[in-house]
């Protein structure tokens, strides 16, 4: 292997958002992530929702516009004939 052409390599600490921690190698000294193994859900088994940008929240909105539309139109609809 050449010299000098290679990067720094480092014991990273990994930090999550949930608060696990935990080190492997890397040229970084220091990670941050939003979801480790502890929290995701596919690992830990626990229902979690991860809402980004409140999409979740958004979708709820539209659901109840579009069910709020709904009854409007058939009570239109009854009301005409």
């Amino acid at each position: 292997m050449k010299k000098g052409i290679h990067p720094q390599y480092y014991r990273a600490k990994v930090t999550c958002s949930c608060g696990n921690t935990f080190e492997f190698g890397s040229t970084v000294k220091e990670i941050q992530t939003e979801i480790c193994s502890a929290c995701h859900p596919f690992f830990s088994g626990k229902e979690k929702y991860i809402d980004t940008a409140g999409r979740i929240d958004r979708f709820k909105a539209k659901m109840e516009a579009a069910e709020k539309f709904k009854a409007a139109k058939s009570e239109k609809e009854k009301a005409e004939k």
